[in-house]
């Protein structure tokens, strides 16, 4: 049994595109998205419309979370001048589309064929907004995985790829599809992008477990090109990047 996770889109269709042709010769038996996915890019209504024909299971992210309920911004960790962007993004969107976002969960659990259990989630199994780097202390890390059981933690949310064991356990990042940080994000300070699209698979195959983390190529100029025609309150940002 073989998924793939891809999380924190984030409106770039072009960089979803770039992954999805990668997993075409990737063989996945499913699909699973981290959450964030229509907020801060050009084409959020395309990004949403392409996960609905996907298929995959959704979990929801704090951005996902903020699109429903712009008023819950500051609570949900999105930053003020990011505010704009929120607005745009959910202006872009239907009642269907809000409607799907709804639809996404909080967590998901999924068990493979030998029995290693998988839990999924976005920043932590507890809050969409806790952030589990690889330099996350293990107190801090015990609170943050506190009463779930699993062989195999993974989320998203740091926009950073990880493998990190802790204890028998494995915590994975499958890094970030749209918006791959340079550096862990700090307050105050505008993260960098990196221009790839980052994406993760599991592979149970006869006794092993396999942990690809993938990075694919895509064309950044197409981006920008996007960003510079729809009228993005947050351009200036994108077009420093890259």
């Amino acid at each position: 049994m073989r998924i793939a996770f891809i999380s924190d889109i984030h409106g770039n269709l072009t960089a979803l595109q770039a992954v999805l042709a990668d997993l075409a010769h990737q063989n996945a038996d499913l699909v699973i998205s981290l959450g964030d996915v229509v907020t801060l890019g050009p084409q959020p209504a395309e990004v949403l419309a392409t996960l609905r024909d996907l298929g995959c299971i959704c979990i929801s992210g704090n951005h996902d979370e903020a699109v429903l309920d712009p008023e819950r911004a500051a609570e949900l960790q999105i930053a003020a001048h990011l505010v704009p962007d929120l607005f745009w993004g959910q202006s872009r969107l239907s009642a269907t589309d809000l409607e799907f976002i709804k639809s996404f969960h909080t967590t998901h659990e999924l068990t493979f064929p030998d029995g290693t259990s998988v839990l999924c989630f976005h920043g932590s199994p507890h809050s969409s907004t806790d952030l589990i780097l690889s330099t996350t202390p293990n107190e801090e890390l015990d609170r943050f995985l506190n009463g779930r059981n699993a062989d195999v933690f993974i989320g998203g949310h740091s926009h950073i790829q990880m493998l990190r064991r802790y204890g028998d356990k494995l915590v994975l990042n499958s890094g970030s599809v749209g918006n791959a940080f340079t550096r862990a994000y700090q307050p105050g300070i505008p993260p960098k992008l990196l221009p790839w699209a980052e994406y993760a698979v599991l592979d149970q195959n006869g006794q092993a477990l396999e942990v690809e983390l993938r990075r694919v190529p895509f064309n950044t100029a197409e981006v920008l090109s996007r960003v510079k025609e729809c009228g993005l309150p947050g351009a200036e940002w994108w077009l420093s990047q890259y």
